[in-house]
């Protein structure tokens, strides 16, 4: 078993900028990856399974709904501990970043938004101890970018609400215990709605033969005549900005979270570099191997500052979607990037298991893609700077 050595790099000393309370957030989540993840993460990316012993461990670390007040289970933290833990789990592995996010943003956010206290009792302590696990349903197989397209819907059936439709590209589908589902009323507005499994015309089918996000479980949300009690629709926002505003909050944490992929891959080619001996001396002694290692730590280093700046802006209550969306793009393309040039520090064994930066690089190739897309994310900046759509 692998030990592992991780030494996160921190060039321009942004621990300064952090209160003690985030740095012994962010240590504690560190601490638990070094333990509970890294030493069984490759065996489960290998198999394609999900640890599920991970979860315990995952709630206490606040790592679902830390930003979310303690009445309701959650642990009452600002948004900078939110980004801390979120940049730990995906320094381990993207899917268990995944499930955490898609628990914290996509699941208990909006019932802690948008529902109502007795929603807000009933569910989110199970979240957040990890009793229940949630997912969240928004993409369709033919509605991704496009999500105001979508096809499910529900009817008003009087004592009742008869939902019908598919969801796909679902993390935490196939266990999930409830499932945030975004869905088209009568007049076409749209509703969410949460769906317990164990409902009757409810199935969560798994997608496979993935090549990442192999430690996450991905499946589907089937629906077919599934009779949803109206108590379970969420009353206090509706439209397209209801599920995008919960997307804004998982960005945010992905962007957080891609730093943390792109710090480990960094780390495991400094340290290859430095022992790797080839010519009777180090191969970080070779100038293109520094210009390689050199250029990672700055990226990573203006990553680090624009997140920073960004967190501080969420905790002001200041943060934009535009800005947020500019980070989430930022940085997964950053941390793409470096996991390519650190995998060829490492040459032929920079594709082993036995190191975790091919790992990494295929997991991003989803983060890349999910919750917004490298080119959509693109243009909402565009959009943001001149004011003209070019998605429509």
């Amino acid at each position: 078993m692998a030990q592992d050595l991780y030494q996160a790099p921190d060039y321009f000393n942004l621990d300064e900028l952090l209160t003690e309370e985030h740095k012994l957030i962010r240590d504690s989540a560190r601490e638990w990856v070094k333990r509970d993840v890294s030493p069984i993460i490759e065996e489960y990316c290998q198999k394609a399974e999900f640890p599920h012993q991970i979860v315990k461990g995952l709630a206490e670390i606040g790592a679902f709904g830390s930003y979310i007040p303690e009445k309701y289970g959650g642990m009452g933290l600002d948004q900078m501990s939110y980004g801390l833990i979120m940049q730990e789990l995906e320094r381990g592995d993207s899917g268990v970043r995944s499930t955490a996010s898609v628990q914290t943003s996509l699941v208990m956010y909006p019932i802690y938004k948008y529902g109502n206290e007795e929603q807000r009792m009933k569910y989110l302590p199970k979240l957040a101890s990890g009793e229940f696990i949630g997912s969240f349903g928004l993409t369709e197989p033919d509605h991704g970018s496009n999500p105001g397209g979508m096809v499910t819907n529900i009817k008003d059936m009087g004592d009742h609400y008869l939902l019908n439709g598919a969801k796909m590209w679902i993390s935490n589908a196939p266990f999930a215990d409830v499932a945030v589902v975004w869905a088209k009323n009568e007049e076409g507005r749209i509703k969410g709605i949460i769906v317990e499994r164990g409902m009757e015309g409810f199935s969560t089918p798994t997608t496979h033969n993935k090549w990442s996000l192999r430690a996450s479980a991905t499946g589907e949300l089937i629906f077919d005549n599934v009779k949803v009690p109206k108590e379970n629709l969420l009353p206090n926002k509706d439209g397209l900005g209801a599920p995008l505003g919960c997307l804004d909050s998982a960005r945010y944490g992905i962007a957080w979270g891609a730093i943390g992929a792109a710090m480990d891959c960094y780390d495991t080619a400094l340290r290859y570099a430095t022992e790797r001996i080839q010519f009777k001396k180090p191969i970080a002694s070779y100038q293109l191997q520094q210009k390689k290692l050199a250029e990672m730590i700055t990226e990573i280093t203006k990553a680090q500052l624009l997140t920073w700046r960004l967190g501080t802006l969420r905790d002001e209550g200041k943060a934009t979607t535009a800005q947020i969306s500019m980070a989430k793009r930022n940085n997964v393309d950053m941390a793409l990037k470096i996991a390519r040039e650190a995998r060829q520090v490492l040459g032929a064994m920079g594709i082993t298991g036995e190191y975790s930066i091919m790992r990494h690089m295929m997991n991003l190739e989803s983060v890349i893609t999910y919750e917004g897309t490298h080119d959509i994310h693109l243009l909402i900046t565009g959009m943001d700077i001149t004011g003209i759509p070019a998605f429509k």
